[in-house]
């Protein structure tokens, strides 16, 4: 038999019952994998050593058996106060790393006494308004023994200032902090819609902090390019992935272009990917992103450091892929969810509660969220040897696969002109929307099966307990607010943001201003209604 017919005897088929075997980026999969898939494949050219160039197998050589992956448990709701006690009560669970829930009108640059805040204020996150309510987040935390990731992006150099603030009054130095902003402010524009000022003043913004913290903060990660939410708009993970590191050339081309040298700050760019439910495309798309990176990095920027090429990548578990109906089934996607980014060489993991399609993760169903991370690191052997499944016929033509369809996106994206002018044409947009379109019809003609939603059932629903904000928090923090602005010093206060406000219409670096605003407590709202007098604000068009 030739081997064309081989190939043919196990292409994708609908089998008896009506099915067919396509992933959720809808490649097609095989029955069978053989060696004839990966014929092409080069060993060091496109697997390498794990530490090595490109960087497929894993960013570092010993992996999980030198360090395990940082274990962060995104967290923040009602007060500062409230909040401070949650990250107290993960870290005497084990937790090593903190991460951020800011609220809506923090997002969204707005003072929690603003109108457009009513009915948010400590909703779906921490309220932060001023450096006073960041001070008591941080309170009786060291920062110079823990990593901080805060999911922030339009005013992500305003919550940076108030972390650097915070820790200068603990007596640590900038040098000595580490942590990460998201301050990816190109996928708001393309999925989470949290943006402020148009794309260029954003940019500008971003491209302030890499150049401060490069200087000033040079353990601190500028950017979390981020996929996550990418994916939780819908996107497939072949979509996610294009696009994330789309996002991240374009941020390279702008530090460059302002005169970076791309080695200076290449190392300290991370990334947040999403973790969902088909196991080994999520495997494969974490070694696809590796090895793209390190070659774009080294081949179109041309980078010369080794660190400059390594991707680097926090993971969360899909909270889209969670369900309302029997949430305790959660905890088993969580799982396969939080197995699939260590065996994709994560070097940070979140793991979701199972109640969070219903509220805020409880306690109980945090601590189990945890207790899944330490079980993966301590009793699975997962973390015993590096990119344990390197080799697989079927994970490595994925992998491949997976690369192949990126660089088809990239391509499509050069041609509309870049990221700025595709996402003005709303072409990312349209692909989102259209994969989620499919997907959803998928799960209402039961051509994808989701468990407990589309097929087994229950007879009856059984809720857990909920955790619930009173509205006693949106006056409290109000209170806090108003308290702050009488007890300040005004004349200076007004000062700072007048002489930020001058900065802003010209080409200097805007972090040296937005620090001496946070020193005098002014607002997250004041610092961003300063700026928008000279940013203005962005109105997308719609695509339908």
């Amino acid at each position: 038999m030739t081997e064309s017919k081989q190939k043919e005897n196990v292409e994708v088929k609908k089998d008896k019952k009506g099915r067919t075997f396509r992933n959720l980026s809808d490649i097609k999969i095989k029955q069978l994998y053989q060696p004839s898939e990966i014929s092409d494949l080069d060993y060091e050219r496109d697997l390498g050593q794990p530490g090595k160039f490109p960087f497929t197998r894993g960013p570092y050589s010993n992996m999980y058996r030198g360090r395990l992956w940082t274990m962060r448990q995104f967290a923040g709701f009602g007060t500062a106060e409230q909040t401070n006690e949650r990250f107290k009560f993960l870290i005497d669970h084990g937790q090593t790393g903190l991460s951020v829930a800011f609220h809506l009108p923090t997002i969204y640059g707005y003072e929690s006494t603003d109108e457009r805040s009513l009915g948010e204020v400590g909703k779906e996150g921490v309220a932060i308004d001023t450096l006073a309510d960041m001070e008591t987040l941080f309170d009786g935390i060291d920062l110079s023994k823990i990593s901080t990731s805060m999911t922030i992006n339009a005013p992500a150099s305003i919550l940076l200032a108030m972390y650097i603030v915070v820790a200068e009054k603990q007596g640590i130095s900038s040098d000595k902090l580490r942590g990460t902003i998201q301050n990816d402010i190109l996928k708001e524009y393309i999925a989470q819609k949290s943006w402020i000022f148009p794309p260029e003043p954003s940019m500008r913004l971003i491209v302030d902090t890499i150049e401060y913290c490069t200087e000033n903060v040079p353990q601190w990660y500028t950017i979390s390019i981020s996929g996550y939410h990418i994916r939780e708009a819908g996107s497939t993970a072949v979509q996610e992935l294009a696009f994330t590191l789309a996002d991240g050339f374009a941020y390279v081309k702008a530090a460059m272009e302002r005169g970076l040298d791309v080695d200076d700050f290449a190392h300290r760019l991370s990334f947040f990917f999403n973790a969902h439910n088909n196991f080994f495309e999520e495997i494969c798309k974490y070694r696809a992103a590796r090895r793209i990176w390190a070659r774009h990095m080294k081949n179109k920027y041309g980078a010369k450091k080794p660190e400059s090429m390594r991707l680097r990548f926090h993971t969360q578990t899909a909270g889209v892929s969670l369900t309302a109906q029997e949430p305790e089934n959660n905890i088993v996607r969580v799982t396969l969810q939080g197995l699939a980014a260590v065996l994709g060489g994560t070097q940070s993991l979140h793991t979701n509660s199972f109640d969070e399609a219903l509220c805020l993760p409880t306690e109980k169903a945090v601590r189990i969220a945890l207790r899944t991370q330490q079980i993966i690191a301590y009793e699975s052997g997962a973390a015993d040897t590096v990119d344990p499944l390197a080799g697989s016929y079927y994970v490595e033509w994925l992998t491949d696969k997976m690369e192949q369809e990126a660089e088809n996106y990239f391509s499509r994206i050069e041609e509309l002109g870049g990221v700025i002018p595709a996402i003005k044409a709303n072409f990312f947009q349209k692909e989102i929307a259209n994969a989620s379109y499919k997907y959803q019809k998928e799960v209402e003609n039961r051509e994808r099966i989701v468990v407990g939603v589309n097929k087994y059932k229950p007879e009856r629903e059984v809720e857990p307990d909920i955790l619930k904000i009173d509205d006693a928090v949106s006056e409290e923090q109000k209170r806090n607010l108003v308290d702050i602005k009488s007890k300040r010093d005004n004349k200076e206060a007004e000062k700072t943001l007048a002489e930020l406000k001058e900065a802003a219409k010209g080409t200097d670096n805007l972090m040296p201003y937005i620090l001496e605003a946070v020193r005098k407590y002014c607002s997250v709202g004041e610092i961003i209604g300063t700026l928008k007098e000279i940013f203005g604000t962005y109105t997308e068009d719609s695509i339908y």
